[in-house]
């Protein structure tokens, strides 16, 4: 697919800040199935910023706003051309050995119900791959997407016992049972293109990626119960939303803080003729 991604994040504040700093995980990579054709970023103000690639391997940015400033724009644009690859990522960096994601975080560390979870799924399917399988579809069929319910230090246990939560909940989720099973998992940012033509979306998306002994890096999306296909790009991994996600920061200033997000994942025109 050729998809375009307009990503726009608003900080308005009640009184102006003295100082700013934002790092930002929204520029991403080719790789074997995601071509980057355009991509842009761009700062409604007057800022500094400066481009590295951390641990992980992610694109990073890092913003700094000299003050005296009440509102900040970041804009994102690009287009991606997809391709289907069942979910499996090939050439993409990889500064890291598989091994070091089955470490645990405060996020994504498993509890006993994760546990029992990832206990009687390994007992059921003795085959690694259609284990985690089954693990997408189970937890997409337990849990309930609810907007609203969790914040973003919401735990991966807490989560599970409430029964419901985001994208993030859910990926959560799976990089803690994954790794009780003895499988490498890791926590995926982007973006997704709804098939049902909803185009404006309140966020970014994210989901897991496990590692597979002779397949790889393979990406499931238990929010959606599905593997990742052409409509996904993957922006950013890590351990946890923590490490991958898509703006975090520190402002010196007093009052209160407005963050809005808009994103709008489109089908380009060329490709919507044909």
């Amino acid at each position: 697919m050729h998809l375009t991604i307009d990503y726009r994040t608003d900080y308005r504040f009640s009184q102006p800040q003295t100082r700013i700093i934002q790092l930002l995980r929204v520029t991403p990579d080719s790789h074997a199935g995601q071509i980057i054709v355009n991509w842009t970023l761009d700062v409604e103000c007057d800022a500094r910023l400066r481009n590295h690639v951390d641990g992980y391997g992610n694109k990073v940015t890092m913003l700094y706003v000299p003050g005296p400033v009440d509102h900040v724009s970041v804009n994102v644009w690009g287009e991606v051309f997809t391709d289907d690859t069942a979910g499996v990522i090939r050439d993409a960096p990889e500064p890291l050995p598989p091994a070091i994601f089955l470490r645990s975080t405060p996020l994504s560390r498993p509890n006993g119900a994760i546990v029992d979870l990832a206990t009687r799924l390994a007992e059921v399917e003795k085959d690694e791959l259609s284990r985690l399988h089954l693990l997408n579809r189970e937890l997409n069929r337990r849990m309930r997407f609810d907007p609203g319910k969790t914040q973003v230090d919401t735990d991966a246990g807490s989560a599970f016992e409430a029964g419901h939560g985001v994208c993030q909940d859910f990926a959560h989720i799976f990089c803690a049972a994954a790794r009780a099973m003895g499988t490498p998992a890791r926590y995926v940012s982007g973006h997704l293109f709804r098939r049902d033509g909803l185009e404006e979306q309140p966020a970014a998306h994210a989901w897991t990626e496990a590692y597979v002994t002779g397949f790889g890096w393979i990406a499931f999306d238990p929010a959606n119960g599905i593997c990742g296909d052409d409509a996904y790009v993957r922006v950013a991994t890590g351990l946890d939303y923590a490490a991958a996600a898509p703006l975090s920061g520190a402002r010196t200033g007093g009052g209160h803080e407005n963050l809005s997000v808009a994103v709008r994942v489109s089908m380009s025109q060329s490709q919507q003729q044909n």
